[in-house]
């Protein structure tokens, strides 16, 4: 239905009839120096002519370019027919499948979507989703300290080289909560997490360590090495993967002796187009010991009394709306329309064909890496394997470099300088199968000639 705005004279009777003076008398329990008076920076409204001419010119800012930045969002191929199929009525406008009798299709849709999933990572369970990646390590940080009952110390070893925006968002959600975030560094020479570091808290009253599978740099860590060590000081084990990874390296539950107890990450890889920053979608697979712990929804199959097959809400842990502050979580809903889109690319492409993707992706940045460290100046940083992403130091200043390549619509990598001030300027630089070998040569070219 349409949106019809209350006149003066309307909003006027209201505040009467409630004894209001004012609308803003009704949120005066709001303090002075949290509320915003000012909106200068918004812009005035635009006819709707104007404001499609604007999005066009946006957009068009996006296109024709050669992207090598990764940092978290990636660039891969997307069969034309995945968002056909997301893109229709019954997908596209469906909303939360409450009523399972009316909603059996996008209830069998997150049925599969589950299924791949906790395939993919070899996990007992998988979630209907979540907000995004570093939500999903938020999430997961709560249902570890909920779930490990034997541990009282809330404390979370997170290495430094977890993506940076994810270390953010997780200590905004949980740091209000007497949760603690330790960081643990990376080792110098080789980018991975330092198991001297973490030595120093063997013995000691740890709830979960984080282990990121590629990490931010792209390198392989020791999860086996890792993941035992954390078995051995009874501190469970939250993986942060990126799903396309996991279809070529070990996936999280086989990690270690007994595997990771929860897996979660960024689902942007499986079939979302990079769309200047989303909307994406966060995963999350975890064992079945702890499945009452796990945020979102949970979709199960069953048999009528006919035998014939139906979907339902198996399990909504979280339920909000019925328990409040005692709620798993405060989630009321996922990304649906993404994950829709994940679940159709991943049943295009099936375990072969994410796995020749994974692939390509890694031949790819082994053609740019090479290109690139043959450039005099230019040197990798870490030497140690990768899966499509390694940080590069450069001769010059980072910030200029990313401006004069972005002359020639190359979009050369994510700096580094404001995480990691030590690296100096350095460069994550990333290469999927989508980037042609015309357009890596472009780059090693353009770049050689600013070094």
């Amino acid at each position: 239905m349409p949106f019809i705005p209350h006149t003066e004279e309307e909003v006027r009777q209201m505040l009467d009839a409630i004894g209001a003076n004012s609308i803003d008398d009704l949120f005066d329990e709001i303090p002075s120096e949290l509320r915003s008076f000012s909106l200068d920076r918004i812009p005035d409204g635009l006819p709707e002519m104007e404001v499609a001419q604007l999005m066009h010119e946006r957009a068009r800012k996006d296109s024709n370019v050669h992207c090598f930045i990764g940092a978290g969002a990636y660039d891969h191929h997307i069969p034309s027919a995945v968002w056909e199929i997301a893109t229709r009525g019954e997908f596209y406008s469906a909303y939360t499948p409450y009523q399972a009798e009316a909603s059996q299709g996008t209830l069998q849709l997150l049925y599969e979507y589950q299924s791949m999933m906790a395939a993919l990572m070899a996990m007992d369970v998988s979630n209907a989703s979540l907000y995004d990646g570093a939500s999903a390590l938020g999430e997961a940080i709560l249902m570890a300290i909920r779930a490990h009952r034997k541990s009282k110390s809330k404390k979370i070893l997170v290495p430094r080289s977890l993506h940076p925006a994810y270390r953010a968002a997780a200590n905004t959600i949980v740091k209000n909560q007497n949760i603690e975030l330790i960081d643990i560094p990376f080792d110098e020479t080789t980018g991975k997490t330092s198991l001297t570091a973490l030595n120093e808290y063997a013995g000691t009253d740890i709830t979960a360590l984080v282990i990121g599978q590629p990490n931010f740099f792209g390198v392989l860590d020791d999860v086996d090495e890792l993941t035992r060590w954390a078995e051995e000081n009874n501190a469970m084990i939250i993986a942060v993967v990126n799903p396309l990874a996991m279809s070529i390296l070990k996936p999280p539950g086989q990690w270690g002796n007994n595997g990771a107890d929860i897996a979660c990450g960024e689902g942007q890889p499986l079939g979302i187009p990079l769309s200047s920053g989303g909307p994406y979608f966060g995963f999350m697979c975890a064992t079945q010991k702890i499945v009452r712990q796990m945020p979102g929804r949970i979709i199960g199959r069953t048999v009528d009394l006919d035998g014939k097959q139906g979907f339902s809400l198996t399990l909504q842990a979280r339920e909000q709306h019925i328990r409040r502050s005692k709620a798993t979580s405060n989630i009321c809903t996922n990304q649906g329309l993404m994950v829709t889109a994940a679940t159709i690319h991943m049943s295009l492409l099936g375990a072969e064909g994410l796995a020749r993707a994974a692939a390509a992706s890694h031949d790819k940045h082994r053609k740019l890496v090479s290109g690139l460290s043959a450039i005099p100046g230019v040197e990798v940083k870490f030497n140690t394997p990768v899966f499509n992403e390694t940080v590069i130091r450069l001769p010059k200043k980072s910030s200029e470099v990313l401006e004069s390549l972005a002359a020639d619509n190359i979009l050369a990598g994510f700096d580094l300088a404001d995480d990691y001030p030590e690296l100096g300027d350095a460069l994550l630089v990333c290469s999927t199968e989508k980037q042609s070998d015309q357009s890596i040569d472009l780059f090693i070219e353009k770049l050689e000639k600013i070094c």
